[in-house]
């Protein structure tokens, strides 16, 4: 297994993303907190650079890269937001990139990603394999493959969000309760659990995946990890990965108090609730955590309730 991260590694990451990531705004939201009885914000991460959480990861990896090994350029494998992390990283560091992306991702985010000057390849999510086609194509180029969240680097720079909201929380005199968060492959909420353990412990850390891909819920429950037997079919796209990694599962089974589920619909209607009370647009997987926040599905709880909307590439 590749190295855990550690509360270092985030601070580290932190360093680097210094001016480069954007500091995302901590946002109330009226409506939850009347309804949940305590105070309800929302981590705005669909306003990050490249309008997702991804750009924290990728920056953060190819900044650990030695010159030599950066200069022969990165390649990837993403739905669409960790495609358009690295490319907007790989752009500031004038590399090349090459991103492996399913022929059915939102065409906004193909567009997305080559608007960052990234070469695309296109592949069939049903009969090919991601892993695979980018593995081949890092060999062949002398790149360096950059997953998406099974990389002790990725994680770290996915943990900065997890910094700033206990510090954000902390500055409105708050105490921090409960963190809920998207699910895909486990690295942001493997990097805010790691955050989270030393900023604010007695907080409770959940994920969200979409139902039918809750692998890493099934996974965790059944103490090995599980994939999904479907590849694609929900809307939630920023979510869906075949399985956790060992690494992610690892830090879920030490730093997640619980795993929910959302449907297509709640995540449709919780974008509904993002752009009418709280203006910002959120794609269907970047809204899973407030789609289980919305229908009542986290356990109850004390102090701050921070839910991280992770992406906006609707």
């Amino acid at each position: 297994m590749k190295p855990v991260p550690t509360l270092d590694d985030v601070r580290a990451a932190a360093r680097r993303l210094r001016g480069i990531a954007t500091l995302t705004p901590l946002l109330p939201d009226r409506v939850l907190s009347e309804r949940l009885d305590r105070p309800v914000f929302v981590k705005a991460e669909c306003l990050q650079l490249t309008g997702s959480f991804k750009v924290r990861g990728a920056y953060n990896r190819i900044a650990a890269l030695e010159p030599a090994e950066r200069a022969r350029g990165v390649v990837a494998f993403s739905s669409g937001n960790h495609a358009q992390g690295v490319a907007a990283a790989a752009r500031m560091f004038a590399i090349p990139a090459a991103i492996v992306m399913p022929s059915d991702a939102p065409a906004a985010k193909i567009a997305g990603t080559r608007s960052w000057g990234a070469e695309t390849v296109l592949y069939d999510r049903e009969t090919q394999s991601r892993e695979r086609l980018a593995a081949e194509l890092a060999v062949a180029r002398g790149a360096t493959l950059i997953p998406s969240f099974d990389d002790p680097h990725v994680i770290a720079g996915q943990g900065t969000a997890g910094l700033e909201i206990a510090q954000q929380v902390a500055a409105r005199g708050l105490v921090l309760g409960t963190v809920v968060t998207p699910l895909g492959g486990g690295g942001l909420a493997s990097g805010l659990g790691l955050a989270l353990q030393a900023a604010a412990p007695a907080a409770r850390l959940y994920g969200v995946e979409p139902e039918g891909f809750d692998d890493a819920r099934r996974s965790l429950a059944a103490g090995r990890i599980i994939s999904n037997a479907r590849k694609g079919g929900s809307r939630q796209d920023a979510l869906l990965t075949p399985e956790i990694s060992d690494l992610t599962f690892t830090l879920l089974k030490r730093l997640a108090a619980g795993l929910l589920t959302a449907t297509d619909d709640e995540a449709t209607a919780a974008q509904a609730h993002a752009a009418a009370v709280l203006k910002l647009i959120a794609e269907p997987g970047g809204a899973a955590a407030l789609a289980a926040a919305l229908h009542g599905k986290l356990p109850a709880g004390e102090g701050a309730l921070v839910i991280v909307l992770s992406g906006g590439n609707a």
